[in-house]
């Protein structure tokens, strides 16, 4: 989608602190993190939000590198959380579909 923030970001048309990418996701460190480690990962599909996306090998491929990425690139033994944000209720500021990993400290509920 030409006018996506994350789509340029996948583009290389807008800077990002990558932490990962493969042929179907991108991970990068989010901007105003959340927890001291505070990871976006993101289908290289666009898909506005959760609730659009019917392609259940998609969100397999995503659960599955959001769980490579945080055990095997950010290193989180002691454990992390996996928030997806969904519509402007949910909390949802960029309408592409993206998973937050926060860790780094013990993290409240």
């Amino acid at each position: 989608m030409s006018n996506c923030l994350f789509c340029k970001i996948i583009a290389g048309e807008i800077p990002s602190g990558k932490v990962y990418e493969d042929d179907d996701v991108y991970a990068f460190k989010d901007i105003h993190p959340k927890a001291p480690t505070h990871v976006l990962v993101i289908p290289k599909a666009h898909v506005a939000t959760l609730s659009d996306c019917d392609d259940p090998a998609l969100l397999g491929t995503l659960m599955n590198r959001v769980r490579t990425i945080a055990d095997d690139v950010l290193m989180l033994a002691p454990g992390y959380r996996v928030v997806i944000n969904v519509r402007e209720g949910g909390g949802q500021e960029v309408f592409h579909l993206h998973v937050h990993i926060l860790g780094g400290k013990k993290l409240p509920f």
